[in-house]
């Protein structure tokens, strides 16, 4: 008899639950929405595989998925209907703090080492890469993507980040169709229309934001803009990323930029007195 009632109460309990939950109606689906994810997200995890995984697994940091070099599995640690800290403080295309609206892919890779104050990078696993491409492909594919929505965390967060570093194969990627490479026919052309003179300051400003860097809009040499511009190279320039303005970054820019090479052919373009190098003074914030 008691255990009856106690079976009586939890059915009225369950019930009472019920009923206060809103009978919602799904029979209508609007036309005009999309994935709430907008960006796949890139890094490097600066740290062996065990480490990674406790970072990320149980520390105050974490992304959708994890890739280890051998073999190369791909650990979900993150559903992606949920948002996961892997972005942390960044900006793309005009939206900032990107962890609510990417999936974070991190891949086991010690970033570099330095030695003598120079920057030596871990090469990339071939075969993690070719885990990589199909996670992609899939994610692209059931988000309604497409390759430019692919970026590395360098490109969301130029001024504190470097990852996934200028090794990460981004024109294999972009072959594989999950990200984007500059078309090197029209890089030759604006190579070749720009005839030895580099554009402004300004001009590089405009380029990069419009690939979608969040980047300074005021024509001066800074430390702010010098980073931008090695994320710039660090990914479609790698062999020299010091953050220089030169031709061939105008030119690769401009490539992927069309309004910015529109501007090119504007009879107030300013160009350059003189090359920016090492030694040209930063204008400090």
């Amino acid at each position: 008899m008691r255990r009856g009632a106690l079976s009586l109460i939890f059915l009225l309990a369950v019930l009472a639950g019920c009923a206060g939950s809103p009978q919602i109606d799904t029979r209508y689906s609007a036309l005009s929405q999309d994935s709430r994810v907008q960006y796949v997200i890139l890094h490097y995890t600066s740290s062996g595989f065990e480490r990674s995984l406790r970072n990320l697994a149980t520390g105050g940091v974490s992304s959708h998925y994890l890739i280890d070099e051998t073999p190369p599995t791909i650990y979900r640690l993150v559903d992606e209907d949920r948002r996961a800290w892997h972005a942390g403080e960044s900006s793309w295309q005009g939206r900032t703090w990107l962890n609510a609206s990417s999936i974070g892919i991190e891949l086991v890779n010690q970033g570099y080492r330095e030695e003598n104050g120079q920057r030596h990078w871990q090469p990339w696993e071939p075969a993690q890469i070719e885990a990589l491409i199909p996670l992609l492909r899939d994610i692209l594919q059931r988000h309604g993507l497409g390759p430019e929505r692919v970026i590395g965390h360098s490109d969301v967060a130029p001024q504190r980040k470097v990852d996934p570093g200028p090794l990460f194969p981004w024109r294999q990627l972009a072959e594989a169709g999950v990200a984007i490479w500059p078309d090197e026919a029209q890089a030759a052309e604006v190579q070749a229309q720009l005839a030895g003179r580099t554009p402004s300051l300004g001009w590089f400003q405009q380029a990069l934001a419009e690939v979608g860097y969040a980047v300074p809009d005021d024509g001066l040499w800074s430390r702010a803009t010098r980073n931008v511009l090695a994320a710039f190279q660090m990914r479609f320039r790698p062999a020299d990323h010091r953050g220089l303005p030169d031709i061939e970054t105008a030119a690769l820019l401009a490539a992927l930029a069309p309004e910015a090479r529109a501007a090119l052919d504007a009879p107030l373009q300013i160009w350059l007195a003189e090359p920016i190098s090492e030694q040209t003074l930063m204008v400090e914030p």
